[in-house]
């Protein structure tokens, strides 16, 4: 089963949503969370996003490339915009680095403008995470 156009749709657009993604990570001096303003679902495996603070998160990833990432839309939940309890669905997969190359810059192409041309964002990374498992508030499968 797919992750539906209308999920990958609300990910892709949570930014202008004013609601982004949250990455959690954990490493060596504990869990992170950081918002993801990039995040995209690059397929019905895969979620995406452009990593270009370079801190706490990535060093994470590098010792430890399990995580979690979290979309939480309770306004569109509300409106009926969206039909999963609360607008919120979790993500659990295995993140990979990508910091140079075809595949890095082809991720790059694939994000919101505002991702492309933000301060710095030529210095960043592509990050990929091949999901384990994509799931609503009750635990039911996205996919």
């Amino acid at each position: 089963m797919a992750i539906s156009q209308q999920i990958r749709d609300l990910i892709f657009n949570a930014h202008l949503d004013n609601c982004v993604c949250m990455l959690a990570s954990i490493g060596e001096d504990g869990p992170n969370i950081s918002p993801k303003g990039s995040m995209i679902v690059l397929d019905d495996d895969h979620l995406a996003y452009w990593e270009r603070a370079k801190r706490a998160s990535l060093d994470n990833l590098r010792q430890n490339p399990k995580v979690a990432v979290v979309y939480s839309n309770k306004a569109a939940a509300e409106r009926g915009e969206i039909d999963h309890p609360g607008g919120i669905f979790r993500f659990y997969g295995t993140a990979e680095i990508h910091e140079r190359g075809d595949f890095r810059d082809k991720i790059r192409t694939m994000l919101q403008e505002r991702e492309i041309n933000h301060d710095g964002a030529e210095e960043g990374f592509a990050v990929v995470i091949k999901l384990d498992r994509a799931e609503n508030l009750r635990g039911h499968s996205l996919k």
